[in-house]
C-alpha cells in the first residue's frame, strides 16, 4: 500500500472514538485473523446498533456491527434467529420465482463463532456486504416508493411458510402499544417541570391514546406471519445505478406478528419526505402520492396476503405505529435516553414530536387516503 493510501486508512479508522476503534479492530482480528484492513468507515442512521463498513486491502467488503446491549441483552438469540431466517430466505429465493432479493451471510471465526465479545462485554458480528448497493435517508421518487412496497411484499411472501415457533422472541413486548403507554404514564408522573416541547408531546399523546389498542384488539382477525419489524426507508438497499430495490437488511427484529405492523411502519417512514431528523417537527407531513406508490408496489406482490380486516385497518396501522414510535422516543427522553442512540440533548424529544405530528397528519387526511387506498386495491385486483 502506498504512503498516501496509508494516510487515508489512518484518517478513516481514527474518526471513531478510541475505545470503539480498539474494539472494532479486535473483532476483525477475531473473525478475519489473516486479513489486512484498509478502511473502517462508520455508517450513520441507525438508532440501535453501531455499524461499520469494512474494506480489506484485498478489496472485499463487510459489515461489522456492535449489537446494542440495551436492546439485545442476549445476542446469541439474535444470531440464531438471523441464521435461520437468512437460510430460509436464500433457499426460497433459489427455488422459487417469487422475487429476487440479496441476503447477507454471517461470517464466522475460524473456530466457528458467530459473535465476538469485547472487553466491555459488547457483542460484535460480521456480515457480508451487499455489493453495488446504496440506501437513502428519505425516498426521492414515487418509483423508489413503489420498489420498497414491492420488495416488502416479496419479503412477506418468502417468509409466509416459515415456522415462527422456531424463532426466539427478539424483543418481548414489541408493538404492544398499550404497554408502552403504561410505561409512559409511569415516568410522566415523575416529570415535574415539562418544557414547551414536552407539553406538545404530552398533548399529542393524549389525543391518540384512546386508539392505542386498536390492532391488539383486532389481532385475531388480522393476517399474521413473520414480519421484518423495522422496515424503514434506510433498511432497503437499492442497486447502485438504478432505482431497483435489491435487499432488506437489519433482520434482528424479524418476529411473528400482523403484517399491518410492517406496513404501518413502512408507510410511516416512506411517506414523510421531510425525514425523521428535521429541525421543525411540525413540517412532518404524510404524503398521499407516496402512500399510493408504496401500496401499489406491495399489492403487485402481496395483495392476496391482506384480508378484509387488514385492508380496513391499514391507515389505522400507519397512525398507530407513528404514534407508538413517538411515544417510545418521548418515554426514552424522559428516562434519560438509554434505549435509542442520541448525538445531542433533546434529540429523542424532537424525534418524538416528528412522529406524533406525522400521526396527526395521517389522521387529518384520513378521508382522502381511504379513497386512494380503495383505488389502489381495485386497480391491483384487476391485474
Amino acid at each position: 500500500m502506498s504512503g498516501r493510501a496509508s494516510k487515508r486508512q489512518q484518517r478513516k479508522v481514527y474518526c471513531l472514538e478510541g475505545q470503539a476503534v480498539k474494539a472494532a479492530q479486535a473483532a476483525l482480528s477475531f473473525f478475519l485473523p489473516d486479513q489486512k484492513v484498509a478502511e473502517i468507515v462508520p455508517i450513520n442512521g441507525g438508532n440501535v446498533n453501531d455499524s461499520l463498513q469494512i474494506r480489506l486491502v484485498s478489496g472485499n467488503q463487510y459489515l461489522l456491527q456492535r449489537l446494542s446491549p440495551a436492546v439485545f441483552p442476549e445476542p446469541w438469540r439474535v444470531m440464531e434467529n438471523l441464521r435461520r431466517v437468512t437460510s430460509h430466505l436464500r433457499r426460497h429465493v433459489a427455488t422459487t420465482r417469487i422475487c429476487s432479493i440479496q441476503i447477507p451471510h454471517i461470517i464466522q471465526s475460524p473456530a466457528g463463532a458467530a459473535t465476538f465479545e469485547d472487553d466491555s462485554g459488547s457483542s460484535w458480528r460480521l456480515l457480508t456486504w451487499i455489493e453495488n448497493s446504496r440506501n437513502f435517508p428519505v425516498i426521492e421518487s414515487a418509483g423508489q416508493g413503489r420498489e420498497i412496497g414491492r420488495l416488502l411484499g416479496c419479503f412477506h411472501h418468502l417468509l409466509a411458510d416459515f415456522d415462527a415457533d422456531t424463532l426466539h422472541d427478539p424483543l418481548p413486548g414489541f408493538h404492544q402499544t398499550t404497554c408502552y403507554l403504561r410505561q409512559y404514564d409511569q415516568v410522566k408522573r415523575e416529570e415535574h417541570s415539562p418544557s414547551e416541547a414536552e407539553h406538545q408531546c404530552a398533548a399529542l399523546i393524549h389525543g391518540f391514546r384512546s386508539r392505542a389498542g386498536i390492532l391488539e384488539t383486532c389481532r385475531p382477525r388480522l393476517h399474521s406471519s413473520l414480519i421484518h419489524g423495522d422496515p424503514k426507508v434506510g433498511n432497503f438497499l437499492f442497486a447502485q445505478n438504478s432505482d431497483t430495490a435489491i435487499s432488506l437488511i437489519d433482520l434482528d427484529t424479524v418476529m411473528s406478528g400482523p403484517l399491518l405492523y410492517d406496513l404501518g411502519d413502512c408507510l410511516r417512514s416512506c411517506c414523510n419526505p421531510a425525514g425523521e431528523e428535521i429541525e421543525k417537527p411540525e413540517k412532518a407531513v404524510f404524503q398521499r402520492e407516496m402512500f399510493a406508490a408504496v401500496m401499489r408496489g406491495y399489492c403487485e406482490q402481496a395483495l392476496d396476503l391482506l384480508g378484509e380486516q387488514d385492508r380496513e385497518l391499514l391507515l389505522d396501522a400507519a397512525i398507530l405505529i407513528s404514534f407508538e414510535l413517538g411515544l417510545r422516543f418521548f418515554t426514552d427522553h424522559l428516562t434519560g435516553d438509554h434505549y435509542f442512540k442520541t448525538t445531542w440533548p433533546g434529540q429523542n424529544l424532537r424525534r418524538a414530536l416528528i412522529q406524533l405530528y406525522l400521526a396527526d397528519s395521517i389522521d387529518k387526511q384520513r378521508t382522502a387516503l381511504d379513497l386512494l387506498w380503495h383505488q389502489v386495491i381495485m386497480a391491483a385486483s384487476r391485474q
